[in-house]
């Protein structure tokens, strides 16, 4: 069974750090590429990052660049995201996913239940 639980998400203060963590059980967690979204209350869920299986490629949403960065550590099952200069605007839950897709085309899709990340201004 396929488990992606996120951690790390708590109330801070604007300008302040977080780290989020995601932490995946249950694949072979080097054949998928993982994705940071995030989900703001009354909006839509948003791409935020995401990092291919041996970490060499990184893509982000533009209005995040510089102040966010992924990684992934592959001998612990986990990806991380790196919040610095957090701005009230980033108040949002935090989905973790992981994604493959096969030569065949068969595509595999595992979603975390969210972690909840508040900046206050």
């Amino acid at each position: 069974q396929v488990q992606v639980v996120e951690s790390g998400g708590r109330l801070v203060q604007a300008g302040g750090s977080l780290r989020l963590s995601c932490e995946v059980s249950g694949l072979v967690f080097d054949d998928y590429a993982m994705s940071w979204f995030r989900q703001a209350p009354g909006k839509e869920r948003e791409f935020v990052a995401a990092i291919s299986w041996n970490g060499n490629s990184r893509h982000y949403i533009n209005s995040l660049k510089g102040r966010f960065t992924i990684s992934r550590d592959n001998a612990k099952n986990t990806v991380y995201l790196q919040m610095n200069s957090l701005k009230p605007e980033d108040t949002a839950i935090y989905f973790c996913n992981a994604n493959r897709i096969t030569g065949l085309g068969e595509e595999f899709d595992y979603w975390g239940q969210g972690t909840q990340v508040t900046v206050s201004s």
